[in-house]
């Protein structure tokens, strides 16, 4: 084969032309977008410090939209283009109608608001040697020895039994005692703990978390007055009894604010970043886009971390009743399969997390194939486990269609997946809103320290998480 060989300029040119390089987002954008990217950053992380529960995180979605001119639904008049909507406090939507008909299709972008955390029990106080405890049930996936010996918070919601509701926020404030839940010393730990599995050396049942230990004086042949002084400051500070507990919705979550990350402050660290970041993604974008040429719609789910289970998750009729009330808003005349054939011409982003690539821990990624801290946000065809199990996999037509739509905007992006072939995997909302018949695939940054009470996220994948969505509801084909 006489082959003529390339000079280096050809080379070049030919590596230019034809080969995808990986490049960071910090050196491939302006000085103008660099000091948006920090802008944004800031707005964010006041986001992800206030909001720690999906309670919180709609009641923040609910304000910001209604500042910004959104309505709820059932205050909503013909003329009105913003509407919101709430759903048993967990869930909410946003939409921005279009100049096109709903009939020929939406814009969708669902994300999750819901995180790894602990739940307390319906029992949960009780008392031994003299310290007062609190029974938890982990919620999600987590790795039980993150949430030991480190300063936690309490936020949610109590009933009374007259039903009027009490908001719970506990060890936030400066001047607030924090909560914690110990751990055994290495001294004595040899045995119960290091012999064991990681997944084993801390039981689920041993995530108590220490709540009090000053006993309530009273006659000394009385028991658990440790247990008896908590209820009493819960009654005084929320006029709370043991047995409002039952009905309450307390989570346990790390306390404190979100930090940057990084003497450069390149990063920021927080809890709830999986996938509050993708919230207040799609949360900023729809907050400034204006007449859009197909209807828009921002939606928030819950129970994404335990299967989308419940009736605020994605598998919920949640969505549907909004997408019918779209179709009455826009004076689509609903036959029997209407809402079917709306959704079979719509595109949607499942907008969540994916692992970036930990430098300490290569072994479990694919380096071609799964994505960098730093270089925007990631495009995932697929989640799901093995050989694609349980995943919704995106077709070819539209994810071109996206990515011409990217490029167009000048986003920076990436292709990944999670993790090697038979490493895990998994699962996202994608599927239950594929089931539905429309167009979606999984995009949004790439996280170090997923689920963990410490979530790290490069600044610039945030911003372009952000540029993604705002480009994706502003396609004009």
């Amino acid at each position: 084969m006489n082959e003529k060989r390339l000079s280096k300029t050809e080379w070049k040119r030919l590596e230019k032309d034809l080969c995808r390089s990986r490049r960071s987002v910090w050196s491939q954008i302006t000085a103008k977008d660099r000091k948006k990217a920090l802008l944004y950053s800031d707005k964010y992380k006041d986001f992800i410090s206030t909001a720690k529960t999906e309670r919180e995180s709609v009641n923040i979605i609910a304000s910001k939209a209604q500042e910004r001119g959104f309505v709820p639904f059932e205050q909503a008049g013909p003329g009105s283009s913003r509407v919101l909507w709430t759903f048993r406090g967990k869930a909410a939507a946003l939409a921005v109608t279009g100049k096109a008909p709903v009939s020929d299709g939406i814009r969708i972008i669902a994300s999750h608001i819901d995180a790894p955390r602990l739940d307390l029990k319906q029992n949960p106080l009780y008392e031994d040697l003299e310290m007062a405890f609190l029974k938890t049930h982990y919620y999600g996936g987590i790795k039980k020895f993150h949430w030991v010996a480190r300063p936690l918070a309490i936020h949610g919601l109590a009933l009374k039994e007259d039903g009027s509701a009490i908001p719970i926020e506990f060890g936030e404030d400066p001047h607030d005692p924090v909560l914690t839940i110990n751990d055994l010393l290495p001294h004595l730990a040899h045995k119960v703990q290091g012999k064991k599995k990681i997944s084993e050396a801390i039981p689920a049942e041993k995530l108590n978390v220490l709540i009090g230990g000053f006993p309530l004086l009273g006659p000394e042949d009385l028991k658990d007055g440790v247990k008896l002084r908590i209820l009493r400051i819960l009654n005084e500070r929320y006029g709370l009894v043991e047995e409002d507990l039952i009905s309450a919705e307390l989570e346990i979550v790390p306390a404190g604010a979100s930090r940057d990350v990084g003497l450069d402050g390149a990063f920021v660290g927080g809890y709830g970043q999986d996938d509050r970041s993708c919230a207040y993604a799609s949360l900023y974008s729809i907050l400034e886009l204006k007449e859009p040429q197909v209807t828009s719609v921002a939606l928030f789910l819950d129970k994404e971390e335990i299967g989308s289970d419940g009736n605020t998750g994605a598998k919920s009729s949640f969505f549907e009743v909004v997408l019918y009330d779209l179709m009455r808003h826009g004076g689509l005349q609903i036959e029997a399969d209407s809402l079917v054939r709306m959704l079979i011409v719509s595109k949607a982003i499942s907008a969540d997390v994916t692992a970036g690539i930990d430098p300490d821990y290569k072994e479990v990624h694919d380096e071609r194939n799964d994505a960098l801290i730093g270089h925007g946000v990631c495009l995932t065809k697929y989640t799901g486990s093995g050989g694609k199990y349980s995943a919704n996999d995106a077709h070819a037509e539209y994810v071109n269609w996206l990515r011409r739509v990217w490029n167009d905007a000048k986003v920076v992006w990436q292709a990944g997946e999670l993790g090697k072939v038979d490493e895990g995997g998994g699962g996202t909302v994608a599927k239950y809103l594929a089931q539905r018949g429309l167009d979606i695939v999984d995009a949004g940054p790439p996280l170090l320290n997923m689920h963990s009470p410490f979530e790290v996220a490069h600044k610039t994948d945030l911003f372009m998480t952000y540029r993604a969505f705002d480009a994706f509801y502003k396609a004009d084909e």
